[in-house]
This record gives structure tokens, sequence and C-alpha cells, in this order.
């Protein structure tokens, strides 16, 4: 797709995290996946599938109607908090799970909490402040 931007992240059961923070399970236990994400600036958050759901071992939280772009609207299940990571950096979001979706979704509020942005020219993620070390916990 021409102008798509494209990702790897990384995906973490953040229960999980904690429980390896507070020494129940050891870090390798720690339930996590590697995907390409489709960066898209017009979707509000982090959108996965059910197949990511199920390796990362999420419980369904609540139902949710939204719109998707071609203004159709669905319900998705809304999951249990997930750890995005990229690079240096982190945060914590509420995934929606939309049943059949090919593609994952990277929306503008895990890009905004990781103060990241899309270069345009380059077609990629930067940080808006810089790519300087943030540090990232777990």
């Amino acid at each position: 797709m021409v102008g798509t931007v494209f990702e790897e992240i990384t995906l973490k059961n953040d229960g999980d995290v904690s429980n390896a923070r507070r020494g129940l399970i050891k870090e390798s236990e720690v339930r996590q996946t590697t995907v390409q994400v489709v960066v898209d600036t017009g979707a509000a958050t982090l959108v996965i599938n059910e197949a990511v759901q199920k390796t990362l071992g999420l419980r369904i939280d609540r139902e949710k109607e939204s719109r998707l772009a071609n203004g159709e609207w669905v319900f998705c299940k809304v999951a249990e908090t997930v750890r995005v990571c990229w690079k240096d950096r982190s945060m914590t979001c509420e995934p929606w799970v939309l049943p059949g979706a090919d593609l994952i979704l990277l929306g503008a509020i895990p890009l905004e909490d990781m103060d990241l942005m899309v270069d345009p020219k380059n077609l990629r993620l930067v940080g808006v402040h810089g790519d300087k070390e943030l540090g990232m916990l777990l």
C-alpha cells in the first residue's frame, strides 16, 4: 500500500508484566508477541485480531460499538491491558479486538503516549522530540 507506514512492535500481557515485577512469575513466562502493524493515525487506539488476543492470553472485558474506516458500524471486544513496546518506548492500553481483522492497527492514543509521529517523507515512526533513549521498563 503506497504511503502506508508499517512498523514492528512487541505486545506483552500487562498482567504478566506486573506478576514478573512482583516475582510471581519469571520474566521468560511473560506472554508476548512481536507483530507488524499499520500505523493508523485515524484509528483511536490499538486494534488487534483474535489470534493475537489468544497468543497473549487476554480476557475480554467488554464490547463496544465502533465505526470502521469504510463507515460500517461493528461491535468489537475490548481486552484487558497490554503493554505496547517500540524500540525504547512503551505504554499500556486496552486493545480493541476486531473479529476477522487481517491487520493490526497502531492508533493515535498509543502514538501520542509514546511521543511518536509519522515521518511522511520516509514512511516511518520517529520520536516527536527526537529519538533519544528514554529508558523502557520491562
